[in-house]
C-alpha cells in the first residue's frame, strides 16, 4: 500500500519562525537546498521519510504531531460549523481544511470561543430552570463546574498516590542538581524542544503562563516572584512528564461535566508540580527535622510560603505519613478561595467560618506569622498558623492582591511543630465553626445570630453581643 503523502508546509514554517532561523540555515541543517525548503513550506512538495526523521533529530519535532496536527482542529471546526447557528455558511469543508492547516492558532481560538459559548448557554439554561421552571429545582443542579471541583477536592484527601509515585521517580533524575528551575528548563528544551522565556508586563499583562505549542515556547510573566515563576515552569513539566498519572487520578474523581474535568486536570497539574519540586521522601524528612517550620522548608526547597504549606497537607502516604495538616485561604472580603486537608477539610469539626480565627488578624499584619491554639465548643482544639500571601507584583497605581492562608492541625499533634510550644503558652482562643451554628454567648465578634437559639426579646436588657439570644 502506498503511504499518503504528508504536506505540512505551514507547520515547518512555524517551526522555523519559532526558532528564529532563516530558510537558508534550516535548509543547511536538513541537508537540502533553500529552494526545495521553500517549496515544502508552500505545500508544493511533500515531506519525505528522510526529512521527517531529520526534523525530529535536529529540532525535536514530534512526528505524530507533525503528521496529524490539523486533524483534531479540523474535526472540531466541522463540529462548530454543524451548529444550527452556522450551518450553511460554508459550501464545503475545503475552507476549514485551509484554516486548520494554515492558521492553527486561529482555529484553536475559534474552538475555545465556541466551547465557551456552549458552556455559557448551558449555565443560562440551568439558571432559567432554577428561577422560572416549574417546581423547586435543586440548587446543587445550578452549581458552576468550578464549585463542583472545589467541593470534590475539599472533601477528599489531598494525597494522590499515583502522582506521588511517578513524581518521585521523575524527580530522582535531578537529585544531584541544586537549581531545579534550571533543571526543569533544560528538561523541557532537551526532551520536548520547548524554550522558556520570561516576558515583561506590557507583553503579557493578564496571564501568568502561556504555552505556544506552534512555536514550542513557554512564556512566563515577570510579574511573578521567582518561586511562582519556577512553579509555573514545573506545572508545564508535570503536565507532560506525569500525564498518565494525572489522567488516572482525574478518572477516579466523581465529576459530572467536561468543564469540571478540565478544571480538575489543571488542579492536579498544580499538585503534580509541587510533588516534583518537593519530592515526597526528601520533603517529609526535611519537614520532620525542621519540626514543620514552613519558613525553613520554603528556603530549603526554593518555594513560597503557600507552596510549602500546601505541600505539607499532601504528606499522607500510608507507610510514611506526616502530621495531618489542613489549610484554607481567604481574601480581604472574607471570600473563601480554597480549602484542603490531609483527610479532606474538617468542615464539621473546624468549620473555618469564625471571625475570631487568626487568619483574619493576619490581614492586618502583613508578612507576620501568627500561631495560636483554638478551642471549639465541643472541646476539640487545633493549632492554627496564619500568614498573608502576596499576589503577582503590581505596577504603580494598581492595588496589590493580598490574601491570607491558615494551616492547622489537631492541638495535640501541634506540639511536634515549631509553633506548638509558643502557641500553647497562651490561653486558647474560644472559637466556633460559624456564627450561625455557634452558641457561645457574649461574643464580641458575632456577625450573625445562631439558628439554634431564639434571639433575646427583653427590651429592658442589652447584651454585649450584637445578637442576644436566650
Amino acid at each position: 500500500m502506498v503511504e499518503r503523502k504528508i504536506f505540512a508546509g505551514p507547520r515547518v514554517r512555524r517551526i522555523r519562525n519559532g526558532l528564529g532561523v532563516t530558510q537558508t540555515a534550516m535548509a543547511e541543517a536538513l541537508e537540502i537546498s533553500p529552494s526545495y525548503l521553500n517549496l515544502i513550506e508552500r505545500n508544493q512538495r511533500p515531506l519525505t521519510v528522510q526529512l521527517l526523521l531529520k526534523l525530529s533529530a535536529v529540532y525535536k519535532v514530534d512526528l505524530e504531531e507533525l503528521r496529524h496536527e490539523s486533524g483534531g482542529s479540523l474535526t472540531q471546526l466541522k463540529e462548530i460549523f454543524a451548529d444550527p447557528l452556522l450551518v450553511g455558511e460554508l459550501p464545503g469543508d475545503q475552507e476549514l481544511v485551509e484554516v486548520a492547516e494554515a492558521a492553527p492558532n486561529a482555529a484553536s481560538g475559534m474552538v475555545k470561543l465556541y466551547r465557551a459559548y456552549r458552556e455559557q448557554a448551558a449555565r443560562l439554561s440551568d439558571l432559567t430552570s432554577l428561577t422560572i421552571g416549574e417546581g423547586n429545582a435543586p440548587l446543587a443542579g445550578a452549581r458552576l463546574p468550578a464549585d463542583e471541583v472545589r467541593d470534590v477536592f475539599e472533601r477528599r484527601s489531598a494525597y494522590f498516590p499515583r502522582i506521588e509515585a511517578e513524581a518521585e521517580a521523575f524527580a530522582s533524575r535531578f537529585a544531584d542538581m541544586r537549581d531545579l528551575p534550571f533543571a526543569f528548563r533544560e528538561w523541557l528544551r532537551a526532551e520536548r524542544g520547548i524554550g522558556v522565556r520570561v516576558l515583561p508586563v506590557h507583553v503579557m499583562p493578564d496571564l501568568r503562563r502561556r504555552f505556544d505549542r506552534h512555536s514550542m515556547r513557554l512564556f512566563v510573566s515577570e510579574r511573578l516572584s521567582a518561586p511562582d515563576q519556577a512553579h509555573e515552569i514545573a506545572i508545564e513539566v508535570a503536565s507532560l512528564a506525569l500525564r498518565d498519572a494525572i489522567l488516572a487520578e482525574l478518572e477516579a474523581l466523581p465529576l459530572t461535566t467536561p468543564e469540571a474535568e478540565r478544571i480538575a486536570r489543571f488542579e492536579l497539574s498544580r499538585y503534580a508540580a509541587l510533588a516534583i519540586a518537593m519530592p515526597y521522601a526528601a520533603f517529609l524528612a526535611a519537614a520532620q527535622n525542621a519540626r514543620y517550620d514552613i519558613d525553613i522548608l520554603r528556603a530549603r526547597f526554593g518555594a513560597s510560603f503557600a507552596q510549602a504549606a500546601t505541600r505539607l497537607t499532601m504528606l499522607q502516604r500510608p507507610d510514611a505519613a506526616a502530621i495531618p495538616f489542613f489549610l484554607m485561604e481567604i481574601d480581604a472580603a472574607g471570600n473563601r478561595l480554597r480549602r484542603a486537608g490531609a483527610f479532606g477539610f474538617p468542615h464539621s469539626g473546624f468549620g473555618g467560618g469564625c471571625p475570631k480565627l487568626n487568619i483574619h488578624v493576619a490581614l492586618l499584619q502583613p508578612g507576620q506569622i501568627l500561631a495560636e491554639m483554638i478551642e471549639m465548643p465541643g472541646g476539640a482544639s487545633y493549632l492554627t498558623i496564619s500568614r498573608t500571601l502576596e499576589g503577582p507584583n503590581a505596577p504603580f497605581g494598581e492595588r496589590v492582591r493580598r490574601t491570607a492562608l491558615l494551616i492547622g492541625c489537631e492541638g495535640g499533634l501541634g506540639q511536634a511543630t515549631a509553633y506548638g510550644r509558643i502557641a500553647a503558652a497562651q490561653p486558647a482562643v474560644a472559637v466556633g465553626s460559624a456564627c450561625r451554628l455557634c452558641e457561645r454567648r457574649g461574643c464580641l465578634s458575632r456577625a450573625e445570630p445562631p439558628v439554634t437559639r431564639p434571639l433575646g426579646l427583653d427590651e429592658m436588657v442589652a447584651g454585649i453581643s450584637s445578637f442576644d439570644f436566650q
